[in-house]
């Protein structure tokens, strides 16, 4: 038997990745088993809910046209179609990016005491953060990270750049500490590119992450989630992006490979998932998340926590899953039943 009943699966986002958002969260939508839930599709962006569309246990799909589609009450996380009041029993948070990813709509979901499947607002808040992350895991004796400074919107940049270059070296990765799918991320081979590459990572936030490159023998990453026996890992996948790093282009248009299962030493794997697992206890995470790395000479390097993780049909963690022999729609069961 089910603990709920009706899944409100929350797409779409107010940041850069809204579009990459609504793929995962149509896909999800479509894979929650249509025999046990209630589905429907929150669009959310920019304080407008709406519902888009609902799929009753053992029915087809039914979508809401444009200027149709009914308003959610933020109220009691309701809403009212053909008549019927439809209080939602439990969220499936899809939104990519800003307030998904924030902690703010897992605070708003908290405080109304709806169930939902992402990491509690605290965390959420903390692991999306680049830079709040991995200030949470530095007292970690298992985990390696590249050194990194910080800078803040307003800072001089013309003090800060060349300290950052004289101590980490080059070349350099310049990242928005709470943005994802690489978007405002740059790469930097000489000192004299390093401000407009942060200027480029203001345009996400206004805090930025300057990272030393690390020697990448591998880049990986692996999934982690909670069942009624524990925590458990998916298969690592190596990622070889033909852009040098795995860029936008490189997740969305093609200019990757996935290697799923990933051909590396078993014994590199297992270290992979144990990481991976020992992180989600250390943050203190629930539901699914994605961690990426970088395979070095030296050991294994953590970069950081995909919250939220791409469901689409080519997204990681559904290669993952279909790796792993499960069945997705199973899957999703153990991540709601388990949230």
């Amino acid at each position: 038997m089910a603990k709920y009943q009706s899944i409100a699966v929350i797409y779409g986002s107010d940041s850069s990745e809204w579009e990459v958002s609504c793929r995962s969260g149509e896909f999800t939508a479509s894979r929650i088993d249509e025999f046990q839930y209630d589905v429907y599709e929150i669009f959310a962006r920019f304080g407008k809910w709406k519902l888009v569309a609902m799929r009753k246990a053992n029915s087809m799909r039914m979508a809401f046209p444009e200027g149709a589609q009914p308003d959610v009450d933020k109220s009691d996380f309701s809403v009212m179609v053909l008549g019927e009041k439809i209080k939602f029993d439990f969220a499936y948070i899809m939104q990519h990016g800003a307030p998904g990813e924030t902690g703010l709509l897992q605070g708003y979901l908290e405080m109304l005491g709806v169930p939902h499947s992402c990491c509690s607002a605290f965390v959420t808040t903390v692991a999306f953060d680049k830079y709040s992350c991995k200030s949470y895991l530095r007292t970690a004796d298992f985990v390696k990270m590249a050194p990194d400074a910080f800078v803040r919107q307003g800072d001089d940049l013309d003090a800060f750049c060349p300290k950052a270059v004289e101590r980490l070296g080059l070349p350099l990765f310049v990242k928005p500490t709470n943005a994802g799918s690489s978007f405002g991320i740059s790469k930097v081979d000489k000192a004299e590119d390093l401000p407009e590459a942060i200027r480029y990572a203001f345009s996400e936030g206004d805090t930025v992450l300057v990272e030393a490159a690390i020697q990448c023998e591998h880049e990986l990453t692996c999934a982690v989630y909670r069942d009624a026996e524990g925590v458990k890992t998916l298969p690592v996948i190596e990622i070889i992006s033909d852009t040098g790093w795995f860029d936008y282009d490189a997740k969305y248009n093609g200019f990757s490979r996935e290697v799923c299962p990933a051909q590396i030493p078993e014994e590199l794997a297992a270290q992979v998932q144990d990481i991976t697992r020992r992180i989600y206890q250390y943050l203190g995470c629930k539901g699914l998340v994605r961690m990426d790395y970088i395979s070095a000479p030296d050991g294994i390097y953590f970069l950081e926590v995909n919250i939220i993780p791409g469901m689409t049909n080519a997204s990681l963690v559904p290669k993952m899953v279909r790796a792993a022999g499960l069945n997705f729609s199973a899957f999703l069961t153990t991540i709601i039943e388990n949230a």
